[in-house]
């Protein structure tokens, strides 16, 4: 019944984005299975920084991340949304585990696959951590949670996530956090920071070919789940970034004019030449917006995390009203 769900939305929003005058698809359909595991690759880039810089934060400062964390409270759920393979958490997790905190980790994610690989690794690394791995929308499975235990919770948001939300999506996503949210319990933001132009475009329009594969794998999804009949070497994938506004758009684009058909949707796309179709964006922020961004939607900022170039910082907010 859930797969029919999903696919579903991914044709609903698939004709929305491809009817529109300006072409997109939406991001959050990256992430099955294949986009996950090349997700995973780029991670691995030297130059895609993010994951170093995250990672070096929570191992540099993991004592004072988690005593945040337990300050004021005899047990927690600590809930991460985009878990992924939780390579950088686990730093976190081990921490909580080898201070015998009573606490829950519930990873939530919308891959199974990646899912069952981490409940497996967790298994095999901590094996008295208690995991309730949930698949599936962020706020339908943070509603289904709502209210379920009563006790506190620390919301986990990392690895910059938040900066593939144009700024509606931004206060739409901090909005329905705060409903969630009781006053008291925390949350953990990843922001990657304004920085060189260079390092960004390096990290994002990489020479190793992971980030068109990356791109290219939403149409193999589309092929795949809606029947359409995408030539993937009918497009290019392109990059660019903005510096004062910090924000780095990609863009799949046709080489040809040419005529697509989704079985799934009863309908055909032409495109022309040079159409861009919008794939992603993935913006950068100062520490003053985040603390904006924390203000409106009724939190307060406790602490930024950041490593010791500065390009990233983990914010630390705690529910005030």
């Amino acid at each position: 019944m859930e797969q029919k769900t999903l696919l579903s939305e991914l044709a609903t929003d698939t004709l929305r984005g491809l009817s529109a005058k300006r072409k997109f698809l939406l991001s959050k359909y990256f992430y099955d299975d294949k986009g996950s595991s090349i997700f995973q690759d780029i991670m691995q880039m030297p130059e895609y920084y993010l994951t170093n810089c995250e990672h070096e934060i929570f191992t540099t400062k993991k004592k004072q991340i988690v005593d945040a964390f337990i300050e004021n409270t005899s047990g927690f759920e600590v809930i991460e949304l985009g878990s992924g393979d939780g390579l950088k958490t686990k730093v976190l997790l081990n921490d909580l585990v080898n201070r015998a905190v009573s606490f829950k980790y519930i990873p939530v994610d919308i891959s199974s696959k990646a899912n069952n690989e981490l409940v497996e690794s967790l298994t095999n690394e901590m094996p008295t951590l208690k995991v309730n791995a949930q698949t599936g929308d962020f706020f339908r499975v943070m509603k289904k949670l709502n209210g379920f235990s009563g006790l506190r919770k620390v919301i986990l948001f990392l690895g910059s996530n938040i900066g593939n939300f144009a700024d509606e999506e931004v206060d739409s996503f901090l909005g329905q956090l705060s409903e969630f949210a009781l006053k008291g319990d925390k949350v953990m933001i990843g922001f990657d920071l304004k920085k060189s132009p260079e390092v960004i475009i390096n990290a994002y329009d990489d020479s190793h070919g992971h980030t068109r594969a990356f791109n290219m794998n939403h149409l193999t999804r589309l092929n795949r789940e809606l029947g359409a009949d995408f030539n993937l070497n009918d497009f290019e994938q392109h990059t660019n970034y903005n510096p004062q506004t910090g924000a780095v758009k990609s863009f799949l684009v046709s080489l040809k004019n040419q005529i697509v058909h989704i079985e799934g949707l009863q309908k055909s796309f032409q495109f022309k030449r040079w159409e861009t179709v919008f794939m992603e964006l993935s913006r950068k922020f100062d520490l003053e917006t985040i603390e904006t961004l924390a203000e409106k939607h009724g939190f307060r900022v406790e602490q930024n995390f950041t490593d010791s170039r500065n390009y990233f910082a983990d914010s630390l907010w705690t529910k005030v009203e």
